[in-house]
C-alpha cells in the first residue's frame, strides 16, 4: 500500500530506480504513453504491452498515413549493412517476428523476393557484409556479370563488377503492416488516441506529462517519443538538429501489358550501388515498377510541405531507368509520391533516454532504412523502458558529441 505522505513524484523516482518489469509482477503496472505509431512506436507498443504494461500509443494522423516516414505501400527488407552487425542481427530477428506475426493475424506482409545487388567500383560496403550474413545464417549468392546477364537479361549490366544476390530479402508491405500492428495492439487490451502531443515541461529530471490537441492532460510513468521527422519539434532544445527530415521522390512505371518480366515473379528487389544508391521493388502490389533514389534530398517540412514530385527529379529517374532497364526507356509514371527520411546526423538509429527527463525515451532516426527493422527495435526499445537494459552506445545521443568506434 502507498501512505498517504508518499507523493506520486516519490512513487515514480522510486519506480524509475528498479526494473520496470519487477513492477509489472507486483501490484501495479506501469502506464506508458508512447508517441507515435510507425514502425518503431507501433511495435514498441505492442511489445511493451505484451510485457505487461498499461500502454496508450498515440499518433497524429493515424499509422501508415501518407505524411508518415512509414507510410506507402512497400519497403524493402536486406540484411547487407556493411560493417554494422547490429543491423544484420535485427534484420534476422525482424524476419522470425514478420513471419510469426503473418500467421498469427492471418496477413501477407513479407514477401520473400531475394535481393539483387548490382555493385561497380567501390566495393567496400557490400565485402564488408559478406561474413555478417555468413555469421547470421542469411543465405546469398555471387554472380559475375555474365551470370547475372543470362539470369537477368531485362537488366542492362554495363558497369557492373559483380553482382550479390541475398536470398531472405524483399519487401514489406508498409502501410497495411502499420494498420495491422495497431490492430493487434488494440485487440491485445492496448488504448490508441489520435491527437498532436506536446509535452507539459520537464522539471527536475522528470517529464511532467503531454498535452494532446483535444485539450486533454495525459500522464504515465514513461515515455517514448517515436514521432519520427516530428521529434525535433516536439523537442526543439535538444542538441541538434536531432532530426533533419528530407524530401525523397518515388516514382513507379507502368510495365508492358501482360509481361511478367518486370514483376516480382521474375525479378527480386534490386539495388544499383554506383555514385548514387538507387532502388527499386518489382511487383509492388500492382502499384507498378518502383524505382527511387537514396541520395538525401532537400530539407522537408513533413506537415505542411507539398508532396508532388519534381520535373528534375523525374528526368533523372528516366535517364537511369533507360540505361539499366532498357525496355522501359518510355514507360509511363503510373504513380509517384513523395515521403520523406528522418535523418540522424550519421543515418543511425537513436535510442536512448532524454538527457533531462529520465522517465522520457527517444526512439528515432530511422533515416530511410528503419522500417524492415520495427518488430525487433519494438523489443529492444521495450527491454530499455521495462527490463532497465542499458542502450547501446552505438544509438545513444552522447555519440554525437563524442566519437564512437565500433
Amino acid at each position: 500500500m502507498i501512505g498517504e505522505k508518499f507523493s506520486r513524484r516519490t512513487f515514480l523516482a522510486a519506480a524509475m530506480a528498479l526494473p520496470l518489469a519487477s513492477v509489472v509482477s507486483g501490484a501495479a503496472r506501469p502506464r506508458i504513453i508512447v508517441v507515435g505509431a510507425g514502425a518503431f512506436g507501433g511495435w514498441t507498443a505492442l511489445h511493451l504491452l505484451r510485457k505487461g504494461a498499461s500502454v496508450t500509443l498515440i499518433d497524429a494522423w493515424g499509422p501508415g498515413n501518407s505524411r508518415a516516414s512509414s507510410g506507402g505501400e512497400t519497403r524493402v527488407i536486406r540484411g547487407v549493412y556493411g560493417p554494422v552487425s547490429t543491423y544484420v542481427k535485427w534484420t534476422v530477428r525482424s524476419l522470425q517476428l514478420w513471419r510469426e506475426s503473418e500467421q498469427a493475424w492471418n496477413r501477407k506482409l513479407y514477401f520473400k523476393t531475394g535481393a539483387l545487388w548490382m555493385i561497380h567500383d567501390d566495393d567496400a560496403y557490400e565485402k564488408a557484409a559478406l561474413p555478417l550474413l555468413k555469421a547470421e545464417g542469411l543465405s546469398y549468392e555471387i554472380l559475375n556479370p555474365e551470370e547475372a546477364s543470362r539470369r537477368y537479361p531485362q537488366i542492362n549490366w554495363d558497369g557492373v563488377r559483380w553482382a550479390l544476390r541475398e536470398e531472405e530479402a524483399g519487401y514489406l508491405l508498409a502501410r497495411q503492416a502499420c494498420q495491422s500492428v495497431l490492430e493487434a495492439f488494440i485487440r491485445e487490451g492496448g488504448e490508441y488516441r489520435q491527437s498532436w502531443v506536446t509535452i507539459n515541461g520537464i522539471h527536475s529530471n522528470v517529464l511532467a506529462g503531454i498535452r494532446t490537441s483535444d485539450g486533454s492532460s495525459l500522464q504515465a510513468d514513461q515515455y517514448v517519443f517515436a514521432c519520427g521527422p516530428w521529434l525535433s519539434r516536439i523537442f526543439p532544445d535538444m542538441p541538434g538538429p536531432l532530426i533533419q527530415p528530407t524530401r525523397q521522390e518515388v516514382f513507379f512505371f507502368g510495365t508492358p501489358a501482360g509481361d511478367v518480366r518486370f514483376t516480382d515473379s521474375a525479378l527480386p528487389v534490386w539495388v544499383d550501388h554506383g555514385e548514387r544508391l538507387i532502388y527499386g521493388i518489382p511487383g509492388n502490389e500492382r502499384r507498378g515498377f518502383k524505382v527511387a533514389d537514396d541520395t538525401r534530398g532537400e530539407p522537408f517540412d513533413p506537415t505542411s510541405g507539398e508532396r508532388i514530385v519534381s520535373s528534375e527529379k523525374l528526368v533523372a529517374i528516366r535517364k537511369f531507368l533507360a540505361h539499366r532497364f532498357p525496355e522501359l526507356k518510355d514507360a509511363p509514371v503510373v504513380e509517384s509520391r513523395v515521403c520523406q527520411y528522418e535523418n540522424s546526423q550519421d543515418q543511425h538509429f537513436i535510442f536512448d533516454r532524454h538527457p533531462e527527463a529520465q522517465n522520457a525515451w527517444i526512439a528515432g532516426g530511422g533515416s530511410g532504412h528503419g522500417f524492415k527493422h520495427g518488430p525487433a527495435i519494438g523489443e529492444y526499445v521495450a527491454g530499455l523502458v521495462l527490463d532497465s537494459n542499458k542502450p547501446d552506445p552505438f544509438f545513444q545521443l552522447s555519440r554525437f558529441a563524442t566519437e564512437i568506434v565500433k
